[in-house]
């Protein structure tokens, strides 16, 4: 969405307030191709030999390695994905999987000749029997599964890479924490922000033109962790909104360990949202369509801007705190120390 201007005044933690002019928040899609992390299928665990800012948690050497020769045995050769039952094979033996079989029009990829209908069952056996690690091995995960219950822990692996929480374009790029903050720094230009507290002024000279589009996203690191402000319009119903949230830049089990809280008002109005970070698993998307955030109305949006209501200008501040369970009560009680 093209905005005419936006600008964003924030402030943390008793810092002065910086002025932000976005002129066109959409900033182009850069291009990812120097990236590690740039496929957004990664095969087999992520190559990071040659970047020394991606993923540090590698196993040592008593990491057990994939059974190679039995693992390339059931990897299919058309999209090199793990293949499950059911197996197919031509009649000279080769192998691929039943989504590829619908896809190579019934000729086998390697030889050419009729696939017919016949499944390899002693290959199915044989990933019956074994156990390997998880895929994701390299980047830390200790995990040894049956073979046939590998699939469904790497779905869910804590050890598995982050999509990009950009939300201005599709951006394929994944990789851990670290890796992602450098890449929405440096090659999304996200505005980057030390401190638990936050005040932002958003402006737009034409409120009534509301499109589904994000209009901000700015990052916070406070107790050792990064966090995703969103700021956004879109249509809800027949309606336009307004909508404000956080995200971590972590697992879902993490984010439990935060609150925030976020405010909007003027004239004498006040609307508090309170809640617990999403993880950036969920996407954004996601977050925004399940409204768990803070949503003003386009009308009150209007009313807290005052004047002529031909200008949106909303302040919105916040504060994000760690919950810290107490051993003796086993109540969580906020923690504000950064």
């Amino acid at each position: 969405m093209e905005l005419d201007s936006i600008e964003c005044v924030s402030s943390t933690d008793g810092m002065d307030e910086d002025e932000i002019h976005h002129h066109n928040l959409h900033h182009p899609h850069p291009h990812h191709g120097h990236h590690q992390f740039s496929s957004s299928k990664p095969h087999n665990g992520i190559n990071n030999t040659n970047n020394a800012n991606t993923i540090n948690n590698t196993v040592g050497p008593t990491a057990i390695a994939p059974a190679t020769g039995v693992h390339e045995l059931l990897e299919c050769p058309v999209c090199t994905n793990s293949m499950y039952p059911p197996i197919h094979q031509c009649h000279n033996g080769h192998t691929l999987c039943s989504t590829c079989k619908a896809r190579v029009h019934n000729r086998c990829p390697t030889c050419r000749q009729e696939l017919g209908d016949i499944r390899c069952l002693a290959l199915e056996k044989v990933a019956e029997s074994l156990e390997l690690p998880c895929k994701y091995y390299n980047l830390g995960c200790p995990e040894i599964f049956p073979y046939y219950s590998k699939l469904k822990h790497e779905g869910v692996c804590n050890f598995r890479p982050y999509n990009c929480p950009y939300a201005g374009s599709e951006c394929s790029v994944v990789g851990d924490i670290p890796f992602l903050v450098a890449h929405l720094r440096d090659d999304h230009k996200v505005d980057m922000h030390t401190g638990f507290t936050f005040n932002h002024r958003y402006v737009k000279s034409n409120p009534r033109e509301v499109e589904n589009a994000t209009w901000m996203l700015t990052v916070f690191h406070c107790f050792g962790q990064y966090f995703c402000l969103h700021f956004e319009a879109f249509q809800l119903g027949m309606a336009p909104v307004y909508m404000a949230f956080l995200r971590f830049m972590g697992d879902e089990t993490e984010a439990r360990n935060y609150s925030y809280s976020l405010e909007v008002g003027a004239n004498g109005r006040k609307l508090i949202w309170e809640g617990t970070p999403r993880s950036i698993r969920d996407s954004h998307r996601k977050v925004r369509d399940s409204h768990d955030g803070l949503i003003i109305q386009r009308n009150m949006a209007l009313f807290f801007s005052g004047g002529d209501r031909k200008e949106l200008k909303l302040r919105v501040t916040g504060r994000i705190w760690k919950e810290q369970q107490n051993p003796e009560s086993g109540v969580c009680i906020p923690n504000l120390c950064s």
